[in-house]
């Protein structure tokens, strides 16, 4: 199992997909990774030599901001919103949808369960 930026590699997968597993690693991203490299397509994670899994960490460490970092630079900025109180700041902080999508009936991520409202009766017909 190949380790790099902190996280374990699944053995069995190819390279282009197992580096996935790194936050702040997608698709796009890996396959860059993996062309930067030579990798070929068809490699799996198992079949890399020390020489290559070597590469793939300096290109990352070099090039990408990854896992623990950017998750602080994330949350960072995040609290920075939150503290200036603008109007992205104020929803993160009562907790619902920062980019204008609908909350009447949706947002069940970022609301919680639904809890019912004592007193309300419903509409009967």
């Amino acid at each position: 199992m190949a380790r790099i930026a902190g996280v374990n590699l699944p053995d069995k997968k190819r390279v282009e997909f197992a580096l996935r597993y790194i936050y702040g690693i997608g698709p796009d991203r890996s396959s860059r990774i993996c062309k930067e490299v030579g990798i070929p397509d068809s490699k799996r994670i198992f079949e890399l030599t020390e020489g290559e899994a070597l590469q793939i960490r300096e290109v990352i460490d070099r090039d990408y901001q990854v896992e623990g970092d950017l998750r602080r630079v994330v949350s960072m900025n995040i609290k920075r919103l939150m503290d200036l109180g603008c109007y992205r700041g104020l929803r993160h902080r009562k907790g619902l949808p920062v980019h204008g999508q609908r909350t009447h009936t949706n947002a069940r991520t970022r609301k919680g369960k639904a809890r019912a409202i004592p007193g309300k009766k419903k509409v009967t017909k």
